[in-house]
């Protein structure tokens, strides 16, 4: 059995939604600034409107942001990346990362704050849920659902069912 290495990087932090009371929201609210406030309301909805944006992405509540996950189930907030600040990651959109093309598991573990392996679970469940959905895994059309068998094939060109 090998001996597991020190963890180097603090694990990420969740925050339930319970515990973000509407006394502490109001608070927050309450600080921003009307600067900030307008800077919220033009942020970008679309990838077109963000992908010349300014680096790093100002906006953490980009599903797309890599400071943060929010569980839409539950509602949770994960930070990814308890110990830094925005500015200090090395990249904050998951898209832009995209763009570049293919990335090794251990970039993207260190993107996200999570282990190799972790990704490559993530990786697999993803794969399978495409699979479930009918979808094709290399380029995102479906599969074909119609039977290949001879047998099966040969009814369907005679319309009889069997």
């Amino acid at each position: 059995m090998s001996a597991r290495l020190p963890r180097t990087l603090p694990r990420a932090v969740t925050i339930a939604r319970r515990h973000l009371t509407r006394e502490a929201l109001a608070v927050d609210a309450e600080l921003l600034d009307d600067e900030t406030r307008a800077e919220l309301a033009a942020r970008p909805r679309t990838r077109a409107e963000c992908v010349d944006g300014p680096r790093p992405c100002a906006f953490a509540g980009c599903k797309h942001h890599l400071a943060l996950d929010i569980n839409p189930a539950t509602g949770a907030i994960k930070i990814n990346h308890p110990d830094r600040e925005v500015w200090e990651l090395e990249e904050t959109c998951a898209l832009d990362v995209a763009d570049r093309g293919g990335v090794t598991l251990e970039k993207v573990g260190a993107l996200l704050n999570i282990t190799r392996e972790r990704v490559r679970q993530i990786e697999i469940r993803a794969q399978l849920e495409l699979k479930r959905r009918g979808r094709g895994l290399d380029d995102g059309t479906r599969r074909r659902t119609t039977p290949t068998t001879p047998r099966a094939e040969s009814a369907l060109e005679t319309g009889s069912s069997e």
